[in-house]
């Protein structure tokens, strides 16, 4: 007989799907860290569904609103809701074998991201809720994406906040240390031992070869090259000559072996983007094409610190862009949205007396879906334009 739906009780009615400590009032005596709980209202009628972690600094994930009941197969329909948009939908099987397969709460599966990297699925599980059901998830999402190996990775702070068990999971693959795969006809090593998050990041896939398109017969700076998806691409497609910079010792070993795999021509520099920026601008070096792809800088809603970093970089950046070329800046903060990175990007190029000409802003490719009740899903923000 199955146990009783445990229930949660909400004081502030919220249509996002992380409900904080102090929305939440009562939890029935049944409800455990990871269960599924009924959400209810303040009149006490059914809200939502969601996953329940009192000890999480995010208690309560809503996975879907209203008062038709869910279970456990809920999730396993999401995985193949999940699958028929990327490979049945948008085909992204014929330009990769590596995409972004869960992407948490956009594809209504809170505390777990999956990429799929050839055969292996590579996870980063952030929610005790999403790993106590990983005996049911990775083989629903094996048969969805057609992938066999497991690479699972918690960061150990947030298992020690999430109460998750810090030991291997039985269905993860022993030994998986390096794959090679493709995309757009470039072939990339991902470094699951030395890599970030799950490995690589597919979300800047359809931007890099947009980006490589404009490189043609240009000169390009790629300031935060991480393991050179811009750089390659851009070499491959007829870039006059590349420069990388990476701060990551790490991160600019592996893009020498990508470029060497390759056989791309790039010019890459272990250092400090904002120093050797600065170096570059009074030796009076300017480039045709000038990419800005920095690690996340904001974490908190009140980070001015990391803001105050988008609006350095960009101002150093600006500088080294050509008269009339071309200035491509990103962030991948969630916590700033599409309109104040815009901002901070335009306030630090009219600080230096130039203006841009925006001709495109782009995101993350479609296998990064955004929840319409979840903006924050938007984390990665594109500006193209030449500077004048």
């Amino acid at each position: 007989m199955l146990r009783p739906v445990p229930t949660v009780s909400i004081k502030t009615v919220s249509f996002h799907p992380s409900i904080w400590p102090k929305m939440i009032g009562e939890a029935s005596s049944d409800a455990r860290p990871g269960d599924l709980v009924e959400v209810l209202g303040k009149d006490g009628e059914t809200f939502g569904w969601g996953l329940w972690n009192p000890k999480s600094n995010m208690p309560l994930r809503i996975v879907r609103h209203g008062s038709e009941p869910i279970d456990e197969g809920f999730f396993l329909d999401a995985i193949r809701q999940a699958a028929d948009l990327r490979r049945g939908l948008f085909h992204l099987d014929d330009a990769t074998d590596a995409y972004r397969c869960i992407h948490g709460d956009a594809d209504r599966l809170p505390g777990i991201v999956a990429d799929r990297f050839g055969d292996i699925l590579s996870l980063e599980i952030t929610s005790l809720g999403a790993w106590q059901r990983l005996d049911s998830w990775i083989p629903a999402m094996h048969e969805a994406f057609g992938t066999e190996r497991t690479h699972i990775r918690v960061d150990p702070a947030l298992a020690r906040i999430e109460r998750i068990p810090m030991v291997d999971h039985p269905l993860a693959t022993p030994g998986i240390r390096k794959i090679k795969i493709v995309e757009h006809g470039v072939t990339f090593e991902v470094d699951f031992a030395e890599g970030h998050k799950t490995g690589f990041f597919c979300d800047q896939r359809d931007n890099r070869r947009k980006l490589a398109e404009l490189a043609k017969g240009r000169t390009m700076l790629d300031l935060c090259c991480y393991t050179g998806g811009f750089s390659v691409h851009a070499a491959l497609a007829g870039a006059e000559e590349v420069t990388a910079v990476d701060l990551d010792e790490t991160a600019v070993a592996m893009a020498k072996r990508n470029a060497n795999i390759n056989g791309a021509k790039i010019k890459f520099t272990h250092a400090d983007a904002f120093t050797w920026a600065r170096t570059m601008i009074d030796n009076g070096r300017q480039w045709d094409v000038v990419l800005a792809d920095p690690p996340k800088f904001v974490t908190g809603r009140d980070d001015e610190r990391g803001r105050g970093k988008y609006n350095d970089l960009n101002r150093l950046a600006v500088q080294l862009v050509k008269p009339g070329g071309l200035l491509v800046t990103c962030s991948c903060s969630g916590l700033v949205n599409e309109f104040e990175f815009e901002k901070l990007v335009t306030t630090a190029v009219h600080k230096q007396q130039q203006r841009l000409q925006i001709f495109d802003r782009t995101g993350a490719g479609p296998d990064h879906p955004t929840l319409s009740n979840y903006p924050e899903s938007r984390y990665l923000k594109v500006i193209w334009a030449r500077v004048l």
